[in-house]
């Protein structure tokens, strides 16, 4: 059977525009991947189109719009989770658009569909006795307690994301003054972080011990599990929570789920709270818009502003009411 326009185009775009041109990390081409796979099998299973002849023309607004609905109500997905899968036909879309010019009008019909608002909850972060408490927990006497204590160090002292954290490897720090760790983040980005004291110290330990600091070794991965391979995000999360319900056996109103990405959201708002400005804050975190970064600027004045009000209620002034003025009764009745 002769592939059909749509195969060309999608493997095109999985291949070769979002590694080649778009410059995007195998995991995100992956995520988009994802995507196309859910979206072929909702065409087969939910719209019975056979997927080797499933045809560009055939995806339009109301088969994204069923296709979204899908997920909603039978996959459960949430709004954030719709609005990424949606960002990623978008993306297509807009790509085909220029390699078709011919379907130009239905692929910005797509492109107009609009992503779902959502509200968005508070940042989450740990108070710094909560912090303190959870760096102090892996034992250092074992050998996995002090690559845990290496670990959850340089995730919350680089900000970094779990993906970014996995990713690093021996090559990539620097201990010499100024201590420093080059991270690899979202679009392909690098940005070099550095480290506090101790933290740097830490690593300096970890590494003599492991033997990382040897050349030959320098494209090893920094952190590992007990056979050697790399840490997953499943394996770095296990290690959080191991050590944080520790954590809340000692802290029992300490209710907050907290992630990976907990340590992340916890250092930008000490940054923040330190007075650092949001132009470093957003190069420090990789943000691609500093408008993610004042997120956490917004629950910073929050923060003060409750902190302000416990300590001195604000007065309530006290304000006639409009009725009290005749001329604008007045004028408001002959409106």
């Amino acid at each position: 059977m002769k592939p059909t326009t749509l195969s060309a185009h999608v493997s095109h775009f999985l291949s070769h525009y979002l590694a080649g041109q778009r410059n995007l990390s195998p995991n995100t081409i992956k995520a988009y991947r994802d995507v196309f796979v859910l979206l072929l099998r909702f065409c087969r299973d939910e719209r019975g189109i056979t997927i080797e002849r499933l045809k560009l023309e055939q995806i339009d607004v109301q088969l994204v719009d069923a296709f979204l609905d899908h997920l909603k109500k039978v996959r459960h997905c949430s709004i954030r989770t719709l609005n990424q899968r949606l960002a990623v036909l978008h993306a297509f879309f807009r790509y085909l658009q220029v390699e078709e010019p011919t379907l130009l009008l239905p692929c910005q019909r797509i492109l107009a569909i609009p992503l779902r608002r959502f509200v968005r909850h508070e940042v989450g972060y740990l108070p710094k006795d909560h912090l303190a408490a959870l760096l102090a927990q892996p034992d250092l006497r074992r050998p996995d307690g002090r690559r845990d204590a290496v670990l959850l160090s340089v995730l919350y002292d680089t900000g970094a994301r779990v993906q970014e954290l996995i990713d690093l490897t021996a090559g990539d720090v620097r201990l010499e003054s100024p201590a420093q760790v080059r991270v690899l983040g979202k679009g392909r980005k690098v940005r070099v972080v550095p480290l506090m004291a101790n933290t740097a110290k830490l690593l300096q330990q970890y590494i003599d011990e492991n033997n990382l600091a040897l050349p030959e070794n320098y494209d090893h991965p920094l952190f590992r599990n007990k056979h050697g391979n790399p840490l997953t995000r499943v394996g770095v999360n296990y290690i959080l929570q191991k050590h944080m319900q520790k954590v809340q056996e000692r802290y029992p109103h300490l209710k907050q789920k907290v992630s990976p990405h907990t340590l992340r959201h916890t250092k930008a708002m000490h940054l923040v709270q330190g007075g650092v400005s949001l132009d470093i804050v957003r190069d420090f975190l990789g943000h691609v818009d500093i408008k993610t970064t004042e997120l956490y600027a917004r629950a910073n004045l929050e923060m003060k502003r409750a902190a302000i009000e416990k300590v001195s209620p604000a007065p309530v002034p006290n304000i006639p009411s409009w009725k009290e003025n005749k001329s604008l009764l007045q004028w408001l009745q002959r409106l």
